[in-house]
């Protein structure tokens, strides 16, 4: 397996990853090439943008300027927190309750709205349709948050349509910030398109009402519907991807949400070292990702790593400690949805197998599995010392959790409080 010499992902990253010449990923490339583009011009695009919207609304007496997709997580909170504070934008908020949820991620959500004063609206999923989608989904593609992806990135265009907003603001653009899926002067904006390519893992609803072995029905499916294109077109939706007019710093912006609004992050992760990013849900958080382990042989510590080389906080050997540490840890979390379930765990093992990549998995002769090769035989490969990055001067390394001074994020003993349904 090849992997980036400047950060940690291997050559076969989902959904997909380009090397160049001296073998830096696209990712890193994309990361590279922010400094150079003019964030003073593109910030009046936005505001322009803005503006218009706005007077758009208004002259139409609707109270809502925009429509933001939120989780009460850090990139939604810092959106929020924007639109309101420096462009004086009026939001309605929008989310996707998928029903597995973090006390921390509920907290944090109710958090976002009463600070920062908005109107909010949440659809919750029937907690069997989720647990039939999910089995489902995971015999069918290995993944059980496939009704998570699809609900937020339908449900709000549901809402637009419904509420007659047709800007809809969006945080940072997908998978770009990791693969580099797009350029950075692409301005790429939401689509039908742009959806099924994040979310849907080549599977719409309809399709899956065709199927004859699944288990949902069209009740099940609602949240998930892509409103009719004449409807779409009557409103005039539209979203736009902040990342593409600000200068994305994921962790610059939570820790001045955590001083602002009080944004509440872990103490302690399973799989990852990052204390603040994807703490909402527990798909999520421990068994989607350990799920892309067991399948492509890399986690979240994998994504992590690289985004903490890239804005020079954390060497390449650091990040490979980092991965080797926790991208193989069985997520507690597991037995959660187990149990939910039904399911016994070599039944999720035996759905899973079919859905390994070869090229890095390989079945040992008692009926297991191995990796065939890891990022940790790959330290010292050729023209990894020419394209490292320094570490940035004066940039703070490591992360300090916010303290949990709500008394539900911790039990009796002190300990993080991690888990909540519905």
């Amino acid at each position: 397996m090849n992997y980036c010499k400047r950060c940690v992902y291997p050559a076969n990253a989902k959904p997909a990853i380009l090397f160049d010449e001296e073998g830096v990923c696209s990712g890193c490339r994309l990361i590279e090439s922010r400094p150079k583009v003019d964030w003073g011009s593109r910030e009046k695009q936005l505001k322009a943008i803005l503006d218009e919207y706005r007077a758009r609304q208004r002259a139409k007496k609707n109270p809502y300027d925009c429509i933001v997709p939120v989780s009460g997580g850090k990139d939604s909170t810092f959106q929020v927190w924007l639109l309101k504070k420096k462009f004086n934008i009026n939001p309605l908020l929008i989310s996707y309750n998928h029903t597995f949820n973090t006390v921390l991620g509920n907290r944090n959500l109710r958090n976002l709205v009463e600070k920062l004063d908005c109107n909010h609206v949440r659809f919750t999923t029937a907690p069997g349709s989720a647990i039939r989608l999910a089995k489902y989904m995971l015999r069918k593609v290995g993944d059980i948050t496939w009704h998570y992806h699809a609900g937020i990135m339908t449900f709000p265009i549901q809402a637009a349509v419904r509420y007659d907003v047709p800007l809809i603001v969006w945080g940072e653009e997908g998978f770009s910030e990791l693969i580099g899926m797009h350029n950075q002067d692409d301005l790429v904006e939401f689509t039908k398109k742009k959806r099924q390519e994040h979310s849907m893992r080549g599977f719409e609803p309809e399709d899956l009402l065709k199927e004859p072995d699944c288990p949902v029905t069209e009740y099940d499916l609602e949240p998930f519907f892509y409103p009719a294109e004449e409807k779409i077109e009557s409103v005039g939706v539209r979203g736009i991807y902040l990342s593409n007019f600000i200068s994305w710093n994921a962790r610059k912006q939570t820790e001045f949400i955590i001083r602002e609004v009080g944004f509440a992050t872990a103490v302690k992760r399973e799989r990852t070292f990052n204390l603040y990013d994807k703490l909402d849900d527990i798909h999520a958080n421990g068994l989607h990702d350990y799920l892309k382990y067991l399948k492509f042989g890399y986690g979240r510590a994998t994504d992590d790593a690289s985004t903490e080389i890239r804005h020079g906080r954390m060497t390449r050997d650091e990040g490979i400690d980092a991965v080797l540490r926790y991208d193989h840890v069985r997520p507690s979390d597991m037995d959660i949805f187990l149990k939910a379930a039904n399911m016994e765990e070599q039944e999720l093992m035996e759905w899973v197998e079919p859905h390994r990549d070869l090229s890095v998995w390989q079945k040992t002769k008692s009926g297991g599995w191995q990796v065939q090769d890891h990022v940790g035989n790959h330290r010292r490969d050729p023209g990894c010392a020419e394209v490292a990055l320094p570490l940035v001067s004066g940039e703070a390394r490591g992360f300090l959790p916010s303290e949990a001074k709500d008394p539900e994020l911790v039990d009796a003993s002190g300990r993080q409080v991690r888990y909540a349904i519905m």
